[in-house]
């Protein structure tokens, strides 16, 4: 491995401020339900958003990507699948991480705790707690960050948001049904 020494200016542009960060109010599908609100924000690399316009704030993921997400409580994401690992952190308040296809497995975690999701298996995550919460997710895949990685929603999910006029078109984005 060859060994850099970067610049000042070329590590200000690696810095990601919390204060700089730029949210997406609907960077999901689920997005228009009114349980699943929240706003997401792209630190480092696309990950698996489908909002085509959020642009990650860090670009060069290299195989990962870090997404925070903040939500009121009693909202947080719909039940989700991905081909990759994905690990939630909070950094405030009490979450509810669950999972199956009915959602119906839940373990609560507090800052700071790490829970991993294995590929292929239904999760979600909830703020449990009494006022606005955030929480990290971590995707970790080559696919992930090289074309945006993509989400298999639970069909309920897909059938509930489509009734808003929103859909997931071919390319992993959203689209507007009209």
């Amino acid at each position: 491995m060859e060994i850099i020494e970067p610049s000042v200016e070329e590590m200000q542009a690696r810095l990601a401020r919390y204060r700089d960060l730029k949210a997406s109010k609907q960077a999901f599908v689920d997005t228009r339900l009114p349980e699943y609100e929240r706003d997401i924000y792209n630190v480092i690399g696309r990950g698996v958003t489908e909002d085509a316009s959020l642009a990650a704030h860090i670009t060069d993921a290299r195989y990962f990507s870090i997404t925070y997400v903040g939500a009121e409580p009693g909202k947080g994401a719909a039940l989700h699948a991905h081909e990759t690992i994905e690990v939630f952190i909070p950094l405030t308040g009490r979450w509810a991480a669950y999972w199956g296809e009915a959602g119906d497995k839940e373990i609560a975690i507090e800052p700071f705790d790490v829970i991993s999701f294995p590929p292929g298996v239904y999760r979600g995550f909830r703020n449990i707690g009494d006022g606005p919460a955030m929480l990290m997710a971590i995707i970790g895949s080559k696919e992930a960050t090289e074309d945006g990685g993509r989400v298999a929603w639970a069909p309920e999910v897909l059938a509930r948001s489509h009734e808003t006029g929103l859909k997931v078109n071919a390319a992993g984005d959203l689209e507007e049904t009209g």
